[in-house]
């Protein structure tokens, strides 16, 4: 597990779920994340392109700190 390097981060870099997955920061699937982020029971993804998503790491910090009682309000993050 490369946890280390996601604990390295500043709050505001973009991480995608490729790496979030290989590196173990998430503990399930990309499909249970998708799922998650339509619930509102994950961060909502940051549109960087057509073609590129990502996560802002202090979001994931929020989520990763008690994420059976986060929540992701409105404006949350612009898609």
């Amino acid at each position: 597990m490369l946890q280390t390097n996601f604990d390295a981060l500043p709050s505001d870099a973009i991480v995608r779920l490729s790496t979030l997955i290989s590196w173990g920061v998430i503990p399930f699937s990309a499909s249970t994340v998708w799922r998650k982020c339509r619930s509102g029971e994950f961060p909502a993804p940051l549109k960087i392109s057509q073609n590129v998503t990502g996560w802002r790491v202090g979001d994931l910090r929020r989520w990763l700190a008690e994420p059976t009682a986060y929540r992701c309000g409105k404006g949350d993050a612009a898609q």
